[in-house]
């Protein structure tokens, strides 16, 4: 199985980075324009029927650099994972493969656009660090929403997300997701004033 808050789990095949061994130490860090050949790598991998371009994970990056993390071994370039989100306005993720242009000043809700982990990194409690780190940043904002794929809506249950009623205009931003999309959201605890 695989994460992926765009959100689900898949059979990764083919590219892999360096061979980790079982006992390699990966940690989370801040992702950089670097990392985005890698990134692509990973994405494609995981999400062949859910590509998205280059320049669109570069300006998610460059946006909201905080919220884009990548799992690394050590000084490794290449990436194990890697999880894009960033603030939006409620009930307004961005369609797939599309520019942001730039964070809403009136943004209202916390967006996880996806949470991925090769095969060979799975099991080891990284993807409850990656969520933690970001539930770290959601508490500037009431609501944490994602689109979950892969039938991985009882994963993200773990998590208190839920579905919810979505107007039509969602809905249809949904069908690029696939069949089995579903918008998720969860109400944070202890929210903070975003500019703390």
């Amino acid at each position: 199985m695989l994460l992926s808050a765009r959100h689900g789990m898949k059979e990764a095949t083919s590219w892999e980075p360096n061979k980790t061994s079982a006992k390699a130490k990966l940690a989370w860090r801040q992702m950089s324009g670097n990392d985005i050949e890698s990134l692509v790598r990973v994405a494609h991998l995981i999400h062949p029927g859910l590509p998205e371009s280059d320049e669109v994970f570069a300006e998610r990056v460059k946006l909201f650099p905080e919220g884009c993390l990548a799992l690394v071994e050590g000084e490794c370039d290449e990436l194990y994972g890697y999880s894009i989100s960033h603030p939006i306005r409620r009930r307004q993720p961005p369609a797939l493969d599309s520019f942001l242009r730039a964070i809403a000043s009136d943004a209202d809700q916390y967006y996880i656009h996806d949470l991925a982990i090769l095969p060979e990194a799975r099991g080891r409690g990284l993807a409850q660090e990656c969520i933690n780190k970001l539930f770290g940043i959601a508490q500037r904002y009431p609501t944490t929403s994602l689109v979950s794929v892969y039938d991985t809506a009882p994963f993200w249950g773990r998590f208190r997300f839920v579905p919810e009623d979505i107007d039509e205009g969602l809905k249809m931003k949904l069908l690029d997701y696939g069949d089995d999309a579903t918008y998720l959201e969860r109400k944070n605890e202890g929210v903070q004033s975003k500019h703390n």
